[in-house]
């Protein structure tokens, strides 16, 4: 099949691993790319929701903009010193250990990433179909098949050439861009013409209390993910302890930009109840503003959530490939292509289970596992880098001052202990899942001398 086992493996006399050829540029249009995804367009302004006023939603926007810069910035450090495939993986399994870092892969198989790209699918496809089927409810199976068409076609690319994904990039993030100025530009239109009326009094009716902001902060939280992918990828970067700092920097500080300016765009023409009240607010601004020609915007939005799944699959597909090199999940999952130097099985085994998640009506509901799963890697992610700074055991090329990395670890930690208040029942299953990780630990990796008959059987698919 041209597949060998990890980056040690020979082929032709050279070793079998992953090729560093991802530069500045590819990094900046990755995070852009990955970060500007469905959140921005298709939320139900969860922000606003909350908050009340127009003014306190363009504070919170750059609120959020400010934690997840500080975030990534502390993630940006690890990636410096620890220029390795797997990211936080990498950086938990090497301060906490085995287990810790077991887990941590674990919750991104099973809450993070997989279900995330299912409804990712999903929303491709409802905003392609949508205007061919005008004001008729597009059929459930019309949406599935081109989902799982979409996915298909992105893990057929992400196999076959690094490059190819990079230049995919570059283009989806080009049409969110494009769709994202042009609702500032209409935005300014607006104001020009004199829509101002929902910018006097911005903060009349603000909803200040502590408990409203937090949950309108993690909803902003949400509409910037995907920064972290960039240390995933660590080893294919050309100059890493440049380019990660770097590219987080120009890219984070495009997003805050562009998201406040977005903001004031959606305000200028729409009114705090019509967004509330809309389920995919870039489409209705469309409406609002261009007509007949709204249905421009929808293929724009689906070109950037193609974006965020390209850029994501290859980020998590290097998660998984270290997976399987640190025996974590099975090592025939770990191998590479000889001919392409990608993560073929990987990528195979992340399509299988995002292709069976399609047929599951609570795709939907399951993402709203992923907040506590994904506060809680973030948090142990930051108990990693002080952990490694008290120890001292790391070549720091990019080093930030000690109190940013401790002001972050609290505040994500509250966070996540705010999300098991605000939705016990989801974080109680994400809870549950988890746990179900520690008897396939004892008896995959802990358990060393099984029978010879079970090691027998487990050999054949190279489960140790």
């Amino acid at each position: 099949m041209g597949e060998r086992n990890t980056s040690t493996a020979v082929a032709t006399g050279q070793a079998v691993e992953l090729k560093k050829q991802i530069s500045l540029f590819d990094c900046v249009t990755l995070i852009v790319g990955t970060v500007i995804g469905a959140g921005i367009f298709v939320s139900p302004v969860g922000i606003l929701l909350n908050v009340q006023s127009v003014g306190m939603s363009i504070i919170l926007w750059a609120a959020c903009g400010l934690y997840s810069g500080l975030c990534a910035m502390c993630f940006a450090e690890l990636g410096a010193a620890m220029p390795v495939t797997g990211g936080e993986y990498m950086y938990i399994y090497t301060a906490f250990g085995d287990f810790a870092g077991f887990l941590c892969l674990w919750i991104y198989i099973t809450i993070n990433y997989c279900v995330g790209y299912a409804a990712l699918c999903l929303v491709f496809s409802t905003y392609i179909l949508q205007p061919l089927y005008m004001t008729c409810e597009v059929p459930v199976i019309v949406i599935r098949l081109l989902s799982v068409l979409i996915y298909t076609l992105l893990t057929t690319l992400n196999c076959r050439n690094v490059k190819w994904v990079t230049k995919l990039q570059a283009v989806t993030t080009g049409a969110a861009l494009t769709a994202l100025v042009g609702i500032v530009i209409i935005g300014v239109v607006w104001i020009i013409k004199g829509e101002t009326g929902r910018f006097e009094n911005a903060f009349e009716g603000s909803d200040y209390s502590p408990g409203k902001i937090t949950i309108g902060f993690y909803s902003g939280i949400f509409a910037y993910s995907g920064w972290n992918n960039v240390c995933m990828i660590a080893s294919e970067i050309v100059k890493p302890q440049r380019n990660i700092p770097l590219s987080i920097i120009i890219s984070l500080s495009i997003v805050t930009l562009v998201y406040i300016a977005v903001n004031i765009g959606y305000f200028a023409v729409l009114t705090p109840s019509q967004m509330i009240k809309s389920s995919a607010v870039a489409v209705t601004f469309a409406e609002h503003t261009l007509g007949k020609g709204s249905f421009v915007m929808s293929i724009l939005i689906a070109s950037a959530v193609v974006g965020t799944l390209n850029g994501s699959m290859l980020a998590f597909s290097r998660l998984i490939y270290m997976g399987a090199n640190n025996n974590h999940v099975p090592q025939f999952i770990g191998m590479l292509s000889i001919k392409n130097k990608t993560p073929s099985p990987s990528l195979m085994f992340i399509c299988l289970i995002v292709l069976i998640l399609q047929y599951f009506e609570e795709v939907f509901y399951l993402i709203e596992l992923s907040g506590f799963g994904s506060a809680t890697v973030i948090s142990a992610t930051l108990a990693a880098l002080l952990k490694l700074r008290w120890k001292n055991k790391l070549d720091r090329p990019f080093k930030l001052h000690i109190s940013i990395p401790i002001i972050m670890f609290i505040t994500s930690l509250m966070i996540a202990c705010l999300t098991i208040y605000q939705k016990p029942t989801e974080s109680g299953y994400a809870i549950l899942t988890i746990a179900l990780g520690v008897p396939y630990y004892l008896f995959t990796v802990l358990w060393k001398d099984k029978p010879v008959c079970l090691q027998r059987k487990l050999s054949k698919y190279k489960i140790q």
